[in-house]
């Protein structure tokens, strides 16, 4: 079965350990792996997964331009491995640019991680990306986290709700540590698409098939989170699912191709 990893950090090798390490501490997780394209493409073919999609998050007003163009060079190098979202910040002046740009080199669409950007999803700031991706570019938000309450399920129904032609993923099965109020508020939004990374190892198999089958396995993504996991192990863990062979390929790779392209 065809594999595609729908949700990896990657950073340019010299800051990529500690770009790495500072999620883990952000997180109170241990981050098991460097972060590093290398390191990725290595563990990709332990776990034979064909595909990844890339991306990195700009922490700060100004850096988006620079990290895609890194994410750019990168799937450059190797088309065949990687595909790439491109990144903006809610406080760059001209966020229109940043989205031109952004699909002048080839980026399959946008993340933004609004804990680490500490501004809520539905902010104002964000809204303005939203209506410049609607009907353009998926939009990839980071959600869930019960110590905050910048991407949880309160802060995203408005985005969904405001804008029905945007194609957002929320990561984490919609709520990373919230996962049952994601479940309980979400899945009616037909255009939301969730990932199943940073999940499998903190819930039940039964309760992660229940989550999956509220979405419905044709809006569930597969991701890793590298390089917080190991991606054998999250191929394993979906992999012994109690889902159909035609579930497991819509989430191992359908999903993704019809969505980015793959």
């Amino acid at each position: 079965m065809r594999i595609i990893d729908c949700h990896c950090h990657v950073y340019p090798d010299k800051i990529a350990e500690r770009a790495s390490q500072s999620t883990g501490s952000f997180y109170g997780l241990p981050v098991r792996y460097d972060g590093r394209i290398s390191t990725l493409r290595q563990m990709g073919a332990e776990a034979n997964i064909d595909a990844h999609l890339i991306f990195s998050v700009a922490t700060h007003k100004g850096q988006a331009a620079s990290v895609n163009r890194y994410i750019a060079e990168t799937v450059a190098a190797d088309p065949r491995h990687f595909m790439g979202l491109g990144t903006v910040h809610p406080d760059d002046e001209d966020i229109a640019k940043e989205l031109d740009l952004i699909e002048a080199l080839g980026l399959r669409g946008v993340k933004l991680h609004a804990d680490i950007q500490r501004i809520a999803i539905d902010d104002p700031r964000c809204m303005r990306i939203y209506e410049l991706c609607r009907g353009r570019l998926p939009v990839l938000l980071h959600t869930g986290d019960y110590r905050f309450s910048y991407s949880n399920p309160e802060n995203l129904l408005p985005v969904l709700k405001t804008f029905p032609d945007l194609t957002v993923i929320g990561a984490h099965l919609g709520g990373w540590s919230v996962w049952m109020a994601a479940m309980d508020e979400l899945p009616k939004y037909e255009n939301l698409y969730v990932d199943t990374c940073s999940s499998l190892g903190f819930l039940s198999p039964a309760f992660v098939t229940e989550i999956i089958r509220h979405y419905g396995a044709h809006r569930v993504l597969f991701g890793t989170d590298y390089p917080m996991w190991h991606p054998k192990e999250e191929v394993d863990m979906l992999s012994s699912l109690s889902l159909s062979d035609a579930e497991k390929q819509a989430i191992f790779h359908e999903n993704a191709e019809k969505l980015f392209g793959f």
